[in-house]
């Protein structure tokens, strides 16, 4: 019998989605059939899925984590925001609607259907099936039509651990204080809790974790210390991608737009030791030492165009081009690097048509059905093969699509500038090719030598024994029902 456990967090980002991962691949490697779900997710950083639709990034590595293909089922809603009080609604992989937040609020009801439907799928075929939450119960404001923590627990009758988070401070009252705010009958549905993100000797913390245990009558799972290992995992959120502290090497610079998707583009290249990689925040100047300038994807191309205006980003990449740097723009960068990217029928937002930054001879057109496929094609300058996958609306034309960047089936993708220096792609994952990434960075004259699939690889099995070591995995699965 299929039997599913749910790890609830006492706020965002307290590392739900690491612990399903590494949950997940402690239960595959206990021999069991395990898939990874989360009921409704909030990012920009999705994933093409084996099925055609999208999901949220980290389900995707939850999903590789259990060794299988991620299905929109893993994530069947799917919020990715486009302003700051309004998201599009992807459900069960396909775009439903774009609603403000506060709107959502009556629609959400209605997608819990499509929640379970998804869920009983995945349990159908599955041994067991760990859900993440999101957020926190603890926003009791919320509950009311709630589908992403206690509304789908009490649904589907899935038994919760709570995570706290030691490193932001205040566990204690984290974890006590969201069971004194929940309703009797939520409270019931938890059976236990486990601290993330202990630094230093946890026996530092043994008062601390009975007096939760002692106040909540909750059983306690351990404290899970820090893992050093974490952010060599594809990253959901971009405050999260990171790399070795470097003063030499080539200085790859990617601008953090107000609206960045996809970003884990930039993941394999953050481990690449001949690289430095700076995630530019908003208000710093492009460096002048950087020598390569990448605008990534974008969930509002318009909207983000205006920021980096903001920012005075598109007078600083005139001045790095003129230095000779070279700019390479992914999706959504790659619309904005043409001449102008026009909305006629307001599909990211007022209609209208917003100026490009001049530095590829292309046009952009909002409209049509969003592209969502996994493709492969040969880039032109070196010939190297490699996959990705395309997440897009929007038709790109002009002059410069003479010089493709890449081939797929035959057609050209892409577009370069005359001399090469300039180049734009609606290919999202073409650096976690680590052919194509070689290629790409001798260019640069820099050499690889980064397996980066086999890190990943690596970086899921020692997360899987650092959770071993550290808390009562066996425990948890017998608590699955």
């Amino acid at each position: 019998m299929s039997r599913a456990l749910m790890l609830q967090g006492t706020g965002s980002n307290v590392g739900k989605s690491v612990l399903v991962a590494g949950l997940c691949r402690a239960a595959l490697r206990r021999g069991l059939s395990v898939a990874p779900f989360k009921p409704q997710n909030m990012s920009n950083n999705a994933a093409v899925t084996a099925d055609g639709g999208e999901i949220g990034r980290a389900q995707a590595l939850q999903a590789r984590a259990c060794g299988l293909e991620p299905l929109t089922d893993m994530n069947p809603v799917l919020l990715k925001p486009e302003t700051d009080i309004g998201a599009q609604v992807v459900v069960q992989g396909r775009r439903l609607t774009t609603t403000k937040a506060r709107d959502y609020a009556a629609l959400k009801p209605t997608l819990m259907g499509a929640v379970l439907e998804s869920f009983g799928r995945l349990k159908a075929r599955h041994d067991l099936v760990i859900v993440e939450g999101a957020g926190s119960p603890a926003e009791i404001n919320l509950r009311a039509g709630d589908i992403a923590n206690m509304g789908f627990a009490a649904a589907a009758g899935v038994p919760v651990v709570l995570c706290g988070d030691i490193d932001r401070g205040g566990v204690i009252a984290q974890i006590v204080g969201t069971q004194a705010v929940l309703a009797s009958e939520d409270e019931a549905l938890v059976r236990g809790f486990l601290v993330n993100k202990f630094r230093g000797d946890p026996a530092l913390f043994d008062d601390g974790y009975a007096a939760i245990a002692e106040r909540t009558g909750w059983r306690g799972y351990g404290v899970l210390p820090w893992f050093a290992e974490a952010w060599r995992l594809p990253a959901e959120d971009a405050l999260d991608i990171a790399s070795a502290p470097r003063r030499e090497g080539l200085h790859v610079v990617c601008l953090r737009l107000s609206r960045i998707a996809n970003f884990d583009d930039l993941d394999p290249l953050a481990q690449e030791p001949g690289l430095r990689v700076t995630m530019l925040a908003p208000g710093a100047a492009i460096p002048g030492d950087a020598d390569v300038v990448i605008l990534p994807g974008s969930k509002s191309t318009r909207g983000d165009l205006a920021f980096l205006r903001d920012q005075g980003w598109d007078v600083d990449l005139q001045a790095h081009f003129r230095r000779g740097g070279h700019v390479l723009g992914i999706c959504g960068g790659y619309q904005m690097l043409g001449a102008s990217v026009a909305d006629p029928d307001g599909i990211e937002g007022r209609p209208g048509e917003t100026p490009g930054l001049g530095l590829l001879a292309v046009e952009t057109v909002m409209g049509g059905d969003k592209r969502l496929s996994r493709v492969a094609a040969v880039h032109a300058a070196t010939g190297q093969g490699f996959s990705g996958y395309e997440i897009h609306i929007g038709r790109t034309e002009g002059a410069d699509c003479a010089r493709p960047f890449a081939t797929v089936a035959g057609r050209p993708e892409g577009a370069v500038s005359p001399d090469g220096r300039v180049a734009g792609s609606y290919l999202h994952g073409m650096f976690a090719e680590d052919g194509f990434r070689r290629a790409w960075l001798a260019g640069f004259g820099v050499a690889s030598d980064l397996g980066y699939d086999g890190r990943v690889e690596a970086v899921l099995d020692a997360l899987a024994d650092h959770l071993e070591a550290h808390l009562d995995v066996a425990g948890l699965l017998e608590l699955a029902s």
